[in-house]
């Protein structure tokens, strides 16, 4: 385990001087992971807990309202609702309500925690989840709608038998490079993209041709991918707020992406964010941070699936979204307007 007094310190001089700031900025400034942040307050502000992730999610509904977060460097994905149609199969897990919505890779997780935290709102509780780099793959916030007996027996029930303050970490390698766009072969890429008859498949077309994803958007062909202009994220959701147009909104950590379907409403810049704030769904984007986005058409046995995604400049995915659907079910017409006037434009 990581010594942990002096960080622990360090975080609460931190705290003190500055309240506001968002947990993965502190562990930036300390040259630290989120998860050592957490784990350094074990016995103190935080539990640590097992690793008996099904169980863990098996158990989720019996807490009621809570808000599910996930996130990556530059996007920051909220949803209020409730836990329904809770599945496993191996290292993949699945939440299928209508409010949370959530892809697991237990592969992923490595940590855990429940973390309880003094806000200038009052006391926060939370289930934090952690990868082997210390970075944080989804987190569970306790509501003023959450049962907090039911909270509380949850947190005793997966509870680890020893309460040791620390976190081992490992350096994230760097991701692997694209292979060299003249050794793919574009011909073969383009005809299984264009027999595709499920947009699940696209995962395999890219691994079958050992390209990156951003990669096959450029060598694609306007047809099926075209790249937009830096603001068409901001232009599109404005246009969906404005024409109530339900959306499907795709923000996923290393651990878990985490799904809205639904309308947007309340959109407020705020400096380089670019922010959804409405009552169940939150949505905070670094506009600055995009370096490209592209609109993406998708065929599929319902017809074409259209979807506008932002990368930033390592082409690591910020968001994905698409217009609100379910399998079997032709696309709105009204998304693919909104998403086509970004190319048109």
């Amino acid at each position: 385990m990581t010594a942990t007094p002096d960080l622990r310190q360090r975080l609460q001089a931190l705290r003190a001087e500055q309240p506001a700031m968002r947990a993965r900025d502190a562990a930036r400034m300390l040259g630290a992971s989120e998860g050592e942040l957490v784990a350094s307050g074990v016995e103190e502000t935080a539990t640590r807990l097992t690793s008996a992730w099904r169980d863990m999610m098996a158990a989720m509904p019996g807490l009621g309202r809570v808000m599910c977060l996930t996130r990556n460097d530059h996007c920051v994905h909220e949803r209020h609702g409730r836990f329904e149609q809770v599945s496993a199969n191996g290292p993949h897990g699945l939440v299928l309500g209508p409010d949370i919505d959530l892809r697991i890779f237990f592969g992923q997780w490595q940590a855990g925690f429940a973390v309880r935290e003094e806000t200038r709102s009052g006391p926060r509780r939370s289930l934090q989840f952690f990868d082997a780099h210390g970075t944080a793959v989804h987190k569970i916030y306790a509501t003023a709608d959450t049962d907090m007996t039911a909270f509380d027996t949850w947190v005793a029930r997966f509870r680890a038998p020893v309460q040791s303050a620390g976190l081992a970490v490992t350096p994230r390698p760097d991701p692997a490079a694209d292979r060299p766009d003249a050794e793919i072969d574009r011909d073969s890429l383009r005809a299984a993209w264009r027999g595709m008859r499920d947009t699940h498949e696209f995962f395999g077309i890219l691994h079958k041709h050992k390209v990156g994803r951003v990669q096959a958007l450029r060598l694609a062909g306007e047809e099926l991918a075209q790249e937009l202009a830096p603001q068409s994220v901001r232009d599109m959701l404005t246009s969906a707020a404005d024409s109530a147009t339900p959306i499907m909104v795709f923000v996923g950590s290393p651990g878990c992406i985490q799904i809205h379907t639904g309308p947007v409403r309340r959109l407020v810049p705020t400096g380089p964010w670019f922010n959804v704030l409405d009552p169940a769904f939150n949505l905070h984007l670094r506009e600055d941070a995009i370096a490209r986005t592209f609109i993406v058409r998708k065929p599929t046995e319902d017809g074409v699936v259209t979807s506008i995604e932002a990368f930033d400049d390592a082409d690591r995915t910020i968001a994905l979204f698409f217009g609100a659907r379910k399998p079997g079910q032709p696309e709105l017409g009204a998304w693919r307007e909104i998403a086509e006037a970004r190319a048109a434009a």
